[in-house]
């Protein structure tokens, strides 16, 4: 996943990239974070180490942009790496995508959008099973479903403005 695949990403399919494929899901989570009483040397080799493990992992885009939407990393504090980024440096990254992150965690939190996609998922599988023997239930719950679909379209498109979709 790149970083602009992630941007555009909800965070529930972010959260699953990283369960799923991420280098440092077998490794100490203690590694990424400095603590209370630990010296500043001995913080920096594992914090080393901790960037080295996420420079190569396949779901660092993913991870980077989570942290960013948790507000994870202080600019005041050296206390954690996570997608190879300390502290410091997502703290600096997230005061440079304010309104953009802003946005996403908006459209985290969108149920509609989500109620949207089940739906949208469950029409699909439902019209797929046994297109050729579909009894008049199934195309009730088709219809159903579709119908939901549309409302919940429509109502999105009203409240941003569209009145007739294009």
């Amino acid at each position: 996943m790149t970083s602009t695949q992630a941007r555009h990403t909800r965070r529930a399919v972010l959260q699953a990239a990283v369960d799923a494929g991420s280098h440092c899901a077998t490794a100490d989570p203690d590694l990424f974070f400095r603590a209370d009483d630990e010296g500043l040397a001995a913080w920096r080799t594992r914090r080393t180490e901790a960037i080295r493990l996420c420079t190569g992992c396949p779901v660092r885009a993913a991870c980077e942009e989570l942290a960013l939407r948790d507000g994870d990393g202080r600019p005041d504090a050296d206390e954690m790496v996570r997608a190879g980024l300390t502290g410091r440096e997502l703290a600096a990254v997230r005061a440079a995508h304010t309104e953009r992150l802003a946005a996403a965690v908006d459209a985290d939190r969108d149920t509609e959008g989500r109620q949207l996609d089940t739906l949208t998922t469950r029409l699909q599988h439902e019209a797929g099973t046994n297109p050729d023997s579909r009894t008049a239930a199934q195309n009730d719950r088709l219809r159903a479903l579709a119908a939901q679909i549309r409302q919940i379209r429509t109502a999105r498109r009203a409240r941003a403005g569209w009145g007739v979709a294009a």
